[in-house]
């Protein structure tokens, strides 16, 4: 099998492409800048020079190709609506047009745990209605981009898997302590809990997703099993005075963020290999 994996330079994607080449897969990449995926080529990554928001660019990055993972987002600029639309939903949608005239068999799409909407009273499921008109970009562009694929699966044919992933977090990613300053300044209750996955976790979903027949058309949530208080996250850093208020109110969405993972252990071989953040840290994986 000849997988294609997009945004292989970022946090997630890097730390994926390196366990696949591991596992002995034949990769290859889409990326911008060649130079940031010089580790990747060495480890046998093949090197494919393209761009979600270039349609043209994207048939030789499919050509040959068995499967798509597409990790590739636009989020860390949150006030750039645009760029984030134009590259999670057209540029998902661009890459998928380009993989069914190909005749990829497989797409699995990554997308977030975002789109579920905080006011839920139990944990979030995957047939939970989303809003594709979420005011947060991020979200909706994401929520938008699924829909057009599993348009496609309902109308072609095609085979497509979507992953709603957690806070990633592990192997070295400082995605945690970036973090920390921005709940600072979105005043967020240290009562409210982040529920986690670990980069391993995300690679064994995703390959599960990739390598199990019979999930086409179907959406997953991956998470661990103990999701954390802020209050906790931020204290292990030893921080959380410096981030909480003093005073706070009682916390008004108690199942924010939270997602029930029983799908995908159903309908899957899933089990968390790092089922909570004190594992990790316990590990010296983090």
């Amino acid at each position: 099998m000849k997988i294609l994996v997009t945004g292989a330079t970022g946090k997630v994607g890097s730390r994926f492409v390196t366990r696949i080449l591991a596992k002995g897969y034949n990769v290859r990449i889409l990326v911008r800048d060649a130079a940031k995926a010089s580790l990747m080529a060495e480890q046998g990554a093949e090197v494919v020079i393209g761009d979600l928001n270039d349609p043209d660019t994207l048939p030789p990055a499919v050509r040959d190709i068995d499967a798509v993972i597409h990790i590739a987002a636009y989020f860390r600029t949150f006030t750039d609506n645009e760029g984030i639309i134009k590259t999670n939903h057209s540029g998902t949608v661009a890459l998928a047009n380009a993989a069914i005239a190909a005749g990829v068999k497989r797409f699995v799409f990554v997308s977030t745990g975002n789109v579920y909407q905080p006011n839920s009273r139990r944990p979030a499921r995957e047939d939970d209605a989303v809003n594709i008109n979420d005011p947060r970009a991020y979200s909706s562009s994401k929520i938008a981009a699924e829909h057009e694929l599993i348009s496609m699966h309902k109308s072609q044919g095609f085979d497509v898997r979507v992953l709603r992933l957690g806070f990633v977090y592990g192997d070295g990613d400082p995605h945690i302590e970036e973090i920390i300053p921005i709940l600072k300044k979105w005043k967020r209750h240290s009562g409210s809990r982040m529920h986690m996955v670990h980069h391993l976790d995300v690679a064994q979903a995703l390959t599960i997703l990739l390598n199990t027949d019979g999930l086409n058309g179907e959406i997953f949530n991956v998470v661990d099993d103990a999701p954390i208080s802020l209050y906790e996250l931020v204290d292990s850093f030893g921080l959380a005075a410096d981030t909480f208020e003093a005073e706070e109110g009682p916390l008004a969405y108690p199942f924010e963020g939270i997602m029930d993972t029983s799908k995908l252990r159903k309908m899957t071989s899933f089990r968390p290999l790092v089922p909570s953040y004190y594992v990790a840290r316990d590990l010296d994986i983090l």
